[in-house]
Order: structure tokens, then sequence, then C-alpha cells
């Protein structure tokens, strides 16, 4: 929804700000008071084409800035994020252009700098202008196959088909993989087989470079742990050191006999020395004799078979040698060895393989083709009721003579796509003998605004179809009396629930607005400038009462004022 709307140093205009309602907001006044002003301003802060001319005289730069609150619609944010910014459903959202008086402007998204494509951009997302000179919406074929689906609430049909379209993207690209890798495998067979042989008669393990680098620097150690080991055998003297030890025990045994033969007794401190020396060379005996087998024992532990080192390295050089052939690491070794029996096993059993990968691709072509086909279907049958609508409207709009049609075409190259296979496309034949055509094939500008406003008409109310803020400039050109209250009737009918704002010259127009705004020039300090009033009831009656009489306004015309107003 647009909130505000603030124009700075355009055209005729000094300082405008204003606020915008919800509904249908009116803008009139007399010819060349400057309605298209506010306009030209909208559209600058939308992000269209600017030119020099806008700038005000005299002044250095010019600016418009247009306050939105941002909808609750996911497409919108996402492309808003996409031009890299951020706004979240319910705030508000900014955007703005300066100009200067030598052609030159710049955009801002909620105060950040932005490029005038992605102003323009998010603009067009918000803001559809049908008038004279251009309708923006309607006119691009791409956004009609999106309203159809949304008229005829074929969410479901279209979902049936998108889920259809992945299964089916998904079945060919296994078609294709499988392919791929049968065709690549079979032009390196040979080379696979030998590679596969070596590899065989190789037989790598998982983690068998780091278990024998481990092994070798072991085995690299043990000879010298061996010698050193040697040494500490021989200073600990072996056999020798254990028949000292015992010999020096018995010796110390026999001066302890002598001793008690000569009458000493146990407690006799000779006695006690004696004893207590040769319990302290038997404990050394014992420790001696655990000593030497400690050593032997771990010399044991190095009695590695002869030539294992050897071994060890060779089957360290030879692993790395066939990573190096087949250019990858020790470590892939096993599992490039099962990826080349795969693809090998692909050349014997692959043919098997993609067979049934492709009926598995036919059967979801089948699947996708009779989703396609009930979309297609609902989208026939929704066509002939949006004709039906849009014809129903066209009459009352005085464009009896122009026939609508809902015309279906095969998509490219018979493409089986997310979106169906048919491309959609509104046309229109303006005179009777007359081919259809393109909806901008109307010529006139009042008859392209009330056809947009005959398919918004149509189209309003829907679930699930956005209607973003609608402008229609003097849509009732040339129109009076019944027409006229036609196009104001459909006026207020599409500003329920939604926000319109037309620039007419018709009081039938007039009347059905919620808000009225009057444009008009005044003249200040020998400047002419262009203001806007927004009207109360009473001064809205006076306005819809001039544009019925002209310059003098009669009772009568007052009274007509007041029964257009209801």
């Amino acid at each position: 929804m647009l909130t505000a709307l603030s124009i700075r140093d355009i055209v005729l205009v000094d300082v405008l700000d204003l606020d915008v309602e919800h509904g249908l907001t009116v803008l009139t006044g007399e010819t060349g008071a400057g309605k298209s002003i506010i306009l030209d301003a909208l559209g600058l802060a939308l992000g269209a084409r600017a030119d020099a001319g806008l700038v005000r005289a005299g002044a250095k730069q010019a600016s418009a800035t247009a306050v939105f609150t941002a909808p609750d619609d996911d497409a919108l944010i996402e492309l808003i994020a996409e031009r890299g910014f951020e706004v979240t459903p319910g705030e508000e959202l900014i955007l703005r252009r300066t100009l200067t008086a030598d052609g030159r402007s710049r955009g801002f998204v909620n105060d950040q700098p932005a490029g005038v494509a992605a102003l323009r951009e998010i603009g067009q997302a918000l803001v559809e202008v049908h008038g004279q000179h251009e309708t923006v919406g309607l006119l691009d074929w791409k956004t009609h196959r999106a309203l159809l689906d949304i008229y005829g609430g074929l969410q479901p049909q279209l979902a049936g088909v998108a889920a259809a379209a992945e299964t089916l993207k998904t079945a060919e690209r296994a078609v294709a993989e499988l392919k791929a890798a049968a065709a690549d495998a079979a032009a390196h067979a040979e080379e696979l087989a030998l590679n596969l042989a070596e590899l065989d008669a190789l037989d790598p393990r998982p983690d068998e470079e780091t278990e024998l680098a481990g092994e070798r620097a072991l085995l690299g150690a043990a000879e010298k742990a061996i010698a050193d080991l040697s040494d500490a055998r021989q200073s600990l003297g072996g056999d020798k050191l254990s028949r000292n030890l015992s010999a020096a025990l018995r010796a110390v045994e026999h001066a302890r006999q002598r001793a008690t033969q000569s009458g000493a007794e146990a407690d006799h401190p000779l006695i006690i020395r004696l004893t207590a020396a040769a319990e302290a060379i038997d404990r050394t005996l014992v420790e001696a004799e655990e000593a030497i087998a400690c050593v032997d024992s771990a010399a044991d532990a190095f009695d590695f078979e002869p030539g294992r080192l050897d071994k060890t390295e060779e089957r360290l050089f030879a692993l790395r040698a066939a990573a190096r052939k087949l250019n990858t690491s020790v470590e892939m070794l096993p599992t490039l060895r099962e990826r080349f029996r795969e693809q090998l096993r692909l050349i014997e059993d692959g043919a098997d393989a993609i067979t049934a990968a492709e009926r598995a691709a036919s059967a979801a072509r089948e699947s996708y083709d009779v989703a396609a086909m009930l979309l297609t279907s609902a989208r026939e049958a929704a066509a002939d009721r949006l004709t039906a609508g849009v014809m129903g409207e066209l009459g009352p709009l005085k464009l009896d003579r122009a026939r609508f049609r809902v015309a279906f075409e095969p998509v490219p190259d018979g493409r089986r796509g997310p979106l169906g296979v048919e491309t959609v496309r509104f046309e229109i034949a303006t005179n009777a003998g007359t081919p259809f055509g393109p909806l901008d094939a109307i010529a006139s500008g009042g008859e392209l605004a009330r056809f947009a406003l005959a398919m918004k008409a149509a189209l309003a109310g829907r679930e699930g179809l956005r209607q973003p803020v609608m402008i229609f400039d003097e849509v009732d050109q040339g129109v009076g009396g019944a027409v006229a209250e036609a196009v104001g009737s459909r006026l207020q009918r599409l500003s329920n629930g939604a926000q319109v704002l037309v620039v007419t010259h018709s009081p039938q127009v007039a009347a059905r607005g919620h808000a009225h705004w009057k444009v008009r020039k005044a003249d200040a300090n020998g400047l002419t400038m262009t203001t806007v009033d927004t009207l109360d009831e009473q001064a809205r009656g006076e306005e819809i009462a001039r544009m019925l009489s002209g310059a003098t306004i009669t009772d009568e015309a007052r009274a007509a004022a007041r029964a257009l107003i209801g």
C-alpha cells in the first residue's frame, strides 16, 4: 500500500506532502493544473525514465519519495532481497529518487543507494499504471499465465505438474549420468582392466601406508636397540656376575659358621652383621638375575624375522608407486580399486541399468503428461470463464465492438517444465472482422486504460491474486453518462481490498472516490505553483458540481453532485 508521496521542486511543485488512503483516491482539476505532475513525480520515485525538464526552474535538484507498507508477498520480498535490500511485511518501504538540473539521478531504497534498474523492478512490482501513454503489467504476456492460474484457482493442478516435472528431471538426469558413465568406462575399458588387475595383485588395505611407515621406523631402530641391550647385558656381567655374587654369599656363610663354632650366640653383634650381609648378597643375586632376564627379554622383542625391514620398504614403495601412477594418494587406492571394479561392471551390466533407468524416465514422462493434460484442461475452462467475465465488462465500458480471448501455444521445443506445456497470452480484437492481437494493439490510450480496467474488474477478488497499487490516468477520456458511471462503479469495486488512484475529468468517476485530491495552480510571489488540496465532504461536493456545470456552479449542479455522491 502507498501511504505517502513527497515531492520537492518538480515542474511547478515546490513542496508537496501527500498522505494516501486505502481505497479509491480521485485526482481532479482544471486541464493544465498539473495532475500529470503528481504521476510524473510518483514515476520518478519508482524508477521511471528521468528528464532534466522535471526539475523546477531555478532549483538545483528535484526529488520524489514514495512510502509503502511492504505487503505480505513472498515473491516481492524475495525480489527486494535479491536486489540487496531487506524489508519485513508490514514495515515501511521507502523508494526515493533525486534528479539534478543537469539530468543526473540517484535512487534509494530505505535510504540505501539503489540502481535505477533495481528501483524500477521494485516499483513495477508495487504499482501498475494504466493510462493515456502506457499500461504496464497486463501488456507483459509473461504475466498472463500466472494471472490465469490464480484466476482459475489452479494451484493444486500446478503443484501436481511441478512435482511431476521434478520427478521427470531426476529420472532423465539419472539416465544421462548412467549413459555418460558407461560411455566413459567403455572408452577406457582396457586401461581400467589393467589398472584393476594391478591393484588386485597389490591388494592395498585401508590405513596400510601409516602402518607400514610406523613398522619401517621401528625396524630401522631395532638394530641399534639390540646393540644397546647387548652392552647393557655385558655391563651387568651376565653369568659371571651371578657366580661372583654366589661365591661372595658362600664366603659370608662360611664366616658365619666359623663364628658360630667359636661359641658366638645368634644375638651376638658379629652373627647379626654376618646374617645381614648374607641376606643383602642374596637379594642382590636375585635382583641381578631378574635384571639380566629383563634385558634378555627386551632383546628377544627385537628379534624380527630376517629381511623384514626390506620387505616392509618394498611394500611401501610399491604402494606409493601405484599411487603416483594413478595420480592419487595411497589411502585412496582401496577406494579407487572398487571404483575401477564398478566402472568395469557398468560396461558389463550397464545396459541393464540404463534400460531400467529409461523405463523409470518413460513412466515419469507419462505421469507428467497426465498432470499437464489436467492442468491444460483446467486452464482452458478457466480461460472460458475469464473470457466471459471480460466480455461482460467490455460493453458497459464502451468497448462493445472489442473481443477478448485467451490464446494457448505449445512451449518451445515441447519442453516439459514445472509450469505446464503451454504459454498463455491475452489477446484482443478491437473491431469486428479484425484479427486478434496482443493487448497493446489497442491504439487509443483511453480504450487501452478501459480495457485494463475491464481485465482488472474481471480478475478482482480472486484469492491469491495480490493487487498492486493501481493508477488509472484519464481512463474516462472521451466517455460520459452511463459509460462514465460504469467506469466509476468498476473503479470503486476494484478498490475494495485494494488501492486505486485515478486522474479523472468525469464527475461520475470522481463521485465514487473514498478520498478526493484537487490539483490547482496558484500564483505566489510572481511564480505559478501547483498545489493539491485534500477535499472534505463539502469541498468535494463543490468540486463535483464544478465538474458538472463548469465555471459557474449552480444549485442544480450541487444537487446533482449530492445525488452522484449518494
